[in-house]
């Protein structure tokens, strides 16, 4: 585990791509099943954000119920900051540096096992009430490319709220999902210690520490596999 910040009341780790955060399957390991090791039997660990398997990046747990219920009122509440970056395939729809807001109506399909955006219309607009499907949830982005490079571009992305998959699925609707993520798309590859993954960090995240209300940022850099397989992106 790379730890980046660890205190007597949470513990922020770098999860690596293709790790659960977790819930994992009877057998296999799991960011919360190493820190239940780590820590020994007793130990409380509370599960407060959670990545996707193929993402890597910033996941933050409590390390007593005090402690993970403020920070489970804070991503409640939306005033967790979240930032994360990604490759995209095709052509971002904006210019290069400028920040575009997107507003979807998401919702996941069992049947699809995977998020699907109710109809939008072309500057991302959300639907009417009236016609919103049984299930979905409003999910809004801020989001920019900062480089493009052949078929592929750097793209930073701040999520306002925190749905299944929101990201990818935003991605991937707008004509550019994200590298190495089939599931909605995705053609190139990322591959990594023979292991598939997908091109989405999380960056940085900041909060409220639950202990001193101190505004906290904790950040872990970007995978070095990507800039060796996508070196055009971070010359």
């Amino acid at each position: 585990m790379n730890v980046l910040f660890d205190d007597p009341d949470i513990v922020v780790l770098d999860k690596p791509a293709g790790l659960a955060t977790a819930n994992s399957p009877r057998g296999d390991s799991s960011l919360y099943v190493e820190l239940v090791n780590r820590f020994g039997d007793g130990c409380f660990v509370g599960v407060v954000s959670r990545l996707d398997k193929p993402v890597s990046g910033v996941v933050i747990f409590g390390k007593n119920k005090t402690a993970a219920a403020c920070l489970a009122k804070q991503f409640r509440e939306r005033t967790v900051r979240k930032e994360y970056v990604a490759i995209v395939e095709k052509r971002f729809p904006s210019a290069l540096g400028t920040w575009v807001t997107w507003r979807d109506r998401v919702r996941w399909d069992d049947a699809l096992h995977r998020a699907v955006i109710e109809g939008r219309g072309e500057r991302g607009d959300i639907q009417k009430k009236a016609n919103e499907e049984p299930g979905s949830l409003f999910a809004e982005t801020v989001a920019r490319v900062t480089k493009r490079a052949g078929e592929v571009s750097l793209v930073e992305l701040q999520p306002r709220t925190g749905r299944r998959h929101q990201l990818r699925v935003q991605l991937a609707s707008r004509g550019c999902p994200i590298v190495g993520d089939r599931m909605y798309g995705s053609r190139l590859p990322l591959k990594f210690e023979g292991a598939v993954n997908v091109a989405l960090h999380a960056q940085k995240l900041t909060f409220e520490h639950p202990r001193t209300g101190v505004c906290t940022t904790v950040e872990a850099e970007i995978p070095r596999f990507w800039k060796l397989q996508y070196s055009v992106l971070f010359l």
